[in-house]
């Protein structure tokens, strides 16, 4: 069989299982968020939280209470890892620097798992578990809590309420990640993912060079942070490292648990409102954003260009050779796609061209499929902004589902999708204004793509990087820290901004003016706003990088 055939089973056998698991995980997550009985666990939590699990709560109650249990865990994560040294279990491992301490913490309490130090050799055992793999879990609990208080704004009338906080990160983190998290572990296992916990052993044999294992299981951290689309890794090669990722099947296992919430989301939203094929629309416009991208991602890998890759027959520098170029192209582009940074390539050694589709992902605001509930919100968001383009078109005042979506809704939609470009630009500008830029490994265009990619995975909480750019300095750790923090909660507050004020109006009945939000024409607007928005933002910086070096 070709590579390109492989490719192509590849990812039709993952879209295959994706689509039954989109109808019956969706059922699971959406009878988990909107049932009403609370487990003995559940009520034990809500007991020494002081939490009244029958009390609701308005955005802005919803969303204090989602930035103050953010701000203690970045405290407590930062304090860890400066302490770390004097904590048990460590190996000799000495206190983590004041200014990677901020970088990391920031990093997994944003979902963004960024890593600018080497987990194997940095981070005692300690840390591992009872910091970042904690973080792992409740920062993408808080993902999907955010999603579910967006959808009850479309799906509920004349309220202030949206939910409780601390009843919808409790019940996401137990009900479904942690189950679906031993399950992926105990796989991964299977496929030879090592379960350890265990340090200073030494792995030549199976490197080629010699690494430590320190930091606690690597399995159930594999699974935890795949399936909360995380980027941080037990190694540092990620999941181009044999004991984090060993097979061909591994690899299409691990794509299977990053895609599996994110694909689910809609079904929750159709569910929610009382309409499926809302849900099914929302998922055709992620699945064609998907497939185009890792079309194209593979068209230039596979016939990048340059001598060498024509000679060879594709662009095998820093690929994998168990997984080829088209696997490893899927996976790239995958990982981009949604919130996550893992990675089984490097990403800085694709083609020009190549190298700009991981980029444009995260640019697209990861909404194809996203992130955990990441992507469903920010996709929700895009389809605000569409309704109101087409409502302009046709002179009328622009509904979605019922909601009619004024000079308010809009501002808040407005904000939320000028916050990311805001910062990315803002950071590139300031690194190449600087002496900071002289971290990059290569001049020219690649050179300047490598600060690009820094602040784009930041800001859009992604975690990957082009590895050419050496980004652990007091600049670069706190510069890419405020992007990855107000990159997350900044937009989170006007999801919920806007979720409030859709609740508290009462739905309008449906017209002949009223625009079908469920039918291919709806779908291909919200496509091409998608691709149209990004590219009148980031066009000129694209230009500038990846472009100007493919051109």
């Amino acid at each position: 069989m070709s590579m390109t055939a492989a490719g192509v089973v590849f990812v039709v056998s993952l879209v295959a299982v994706l689509a039954v698991a989109y109808r019956y995980f969706g059922d699971y997550m959406y009878r988990v968020v909107v049932g009403r009985r609370h487990s003995v666990a559940e009520r034990g939590i809500y007991k020494v939280l002081r939490v009244n699990p029958e009390g609701e709560q308005s955005w802005k109650a919803y969303a204090g209470s989602l930035l103050a249990f953010s701000a203690i865990s970045l405290l407590f994560l930062y304090g860890l890892l400066r302490l770390q040294s004097v904590l048990w279990p460590n190996p000799d491992f000495p206190g983590v620097t004041n200014h990677v301490a901020w970088n990391t913490a920031v990093s997994f309490v944003t979902n963004t798992n960024w890593q600018a130090y080497s987990g194997e050799s940095t981070m005692t055992h300690l840390s591992q578990m009872a910091g970042l793999a904690v973080q792992n879990f409740v920062s993408a609990s808080v993902g999907i809590a955010v999603a579910v208080a967006f959808v009850r704004g479309f799906a509920r009338r004349r309220t202030n309420e949206l939910g409780n906080f601390w009843v919808d990160l409790t019940r996401i983190t137990l009900r479904i990640l942690l189950p679906v998290a031993v399950v992926g572990a105990i796989v991964l296992i299977v496929g030879g993912v090592v379960q350890n916990f265990s340090g200073g052993h030494d792995v030549t044999t199976l490197t080629g060079g010699t690494q430590s294992l320190t930091g606690g299981p690597v399995a159930s951290q594999e699974a935890i942070k795949e399936l909360g689309t995380n980027g941080g890794g037990f190694m540092n090669a990620n999941s181009s490292h044999p004991f984090e990722n060993p097979t061909s099947w591994t690899n299409w296992f691990e794509l299977f648990l990053i895609l599996l919430i994110p694909v689910a989301m809609p079904r929750v939203f159709g569910r929610m409102v009382g309409q499926n094929r809302q849900g099914y629309a929302i998922l055709a416009v992620m699945g064609i954003l998907a497939i185009a991208s890792i079309a194209l991602t593979n068209v230039f890998e596979i016939g990048g260009a340059g001598t060498v890759p024509h000679a060879v027959g594709a662009a095998l520098e820093g690929k994998d050779m168990r997984f080829g170029v088209s696997n490893s192209a899927t996976f790239g582009a995958i990982t981009t796609l949604t919130s996550t940074g893992a990675v089984n390539s490097f990403h800085d050694s694709y083609t020009a061209l190549g190298g700009m589709m991981p980029m444009f992902n995260m640019m697209l605001g990861e909404v194809a499929p996203g992130g955990v509930g990441a992507g469903l919100y920010g996709m929700l968001v895009l389809a605000v902004i569409t309704v109101f383009i087409a409502g302009l078109m046709v002179g009328r005042t622009p509904e979605y589902l019922g909601k009619k979506i004024g000079a308010r809704e809009v501002k808040f939609a407005s904000l939320y999708i000028l916050i990311t470009p805001l910062l990315v630009l803002t950071g590139v500008a300031a690194a190449m204004a600087t002496s900071n830029h002289t971290t990059m490994l290569n001049v020219g265009p690649h050179g300047f793509s490598e600060v690009l990619y820094a602040f784009t995975s930041a800001a859009n909480n992604n975690g990957s990087a082009f590895a050419g750019i050496t980004v652990n300095t007091g600049w670069w750790d706190s510069a890419l820290g405020f992007a990855m923090l107000f990159g997350r909660f900044l937009p989170i507050i006007m999801v919920l901004g806007l979720a409030g004020s859709l609740a508290s109006q009462q739905p309008v009945p449906e017209s002949k003016g009223t625009l079908p939000t469920h039918r291919p024409l709806f779908v291909s607007m919200l496509v091409g706003v998608t691709v149209i928005v990004v590219a009148l933002t980031f066009l000129p910086a694209l230009a500038l990088g990846p472009l100007a070096e493919g051109l």
